[in-house]
């Protein structure tokens, strides 16, 4: 008997991004459950179960057993450090780390760096032989710099309008990020053949949507 898979999946532009992959893949999943006011959505017509989580959240549900999969961006597994099985690289919502600044910036004695990614941050400038204070932000850490909190900021940039709407730029890259699929580790030996069967199918239309 085939199992339900429960799978955690983010809100907003990552949930559109991966169910028009999963429907390319032939799992036809809805587009338009994120604009539900629900939070669990069942889909027995494919025999899944939806969670829908902002996307710090997912690998912490997976990790917990609550949901078998998830989608996640490689930005947030990196930074959570949560014991999942990292199964695909769905090529899916591109972006880049970069450390960001004024133009204008130069390297002081002391130096501040607004992030919402402050265990990232920290190990990047520690292998680049910098001393910094990292201040942890959740939102508009373009501001950072413009008043005066940090000197330069670490975040996601994808095509960089924001930054050039408020005078600022990449100064480096740390590393470039894609969403992928990552499974419980449990949830991948008990439901093997349902996870594998979404695995399969998701891999033959990855290379299609990357341009692989």
């Amino acid at each position: 008997m085939t199992q339900t898979i429960k799978v955690a999946m983010p809100k907003g532009r990552i949930y559109k991004k991966a169910s028009e992959l999963f429907r390319e893949a032939g799992i036809p999943v809805r587009p338009d459950v994120d604009e539900s006011r629900k939070l669990v959505i069942e889909l027995p017509e494919i025999g899944m179960e939806f969670i829908l989580a902002k996307p710090v959240d997912v690998p912490t549900y997976v990790e917990y057993g609550v949901a078998d999969i998830g989608i996640v961006g490689k930005d947030v597994l990196l930074e959570e450090s949560r014991d999942v099985y990292e199964l695909l690289d769905l090529g899916i919502a591109r972006c880049r780390m970069s450390v960001i600044a004024l133009p204008d910036w130069t390297p002081g004695i002391y130096q501040r760096v607004a992030t919402k990614y402050p265990n990232l941050a920290s190990q990047y400038f520690r292998e680049q032989g910098q001393q910094v204070e990292v201040i942890k932000l959740n939102g508009s850490i373009e501001l950072a710099p413009l008043i005066g909190l940090a000197d330069r900021i670490v975040d996601l940039v994808e095509t960089g309008q924001t930054l050039r709407e408020n005078g600022l730029m990449e100064r480096e890259t740390i590393l470039d990020i894609t969403s992928r699929l990552v499974a419980n580790r449990v949830s991948y030996r008990m439901k093997n053949a349902e996870i594998q069967s979404v695995c399969d199918a998701l891999s033959k239309v990855i290379p299609v949507k990357t341009g692989i």
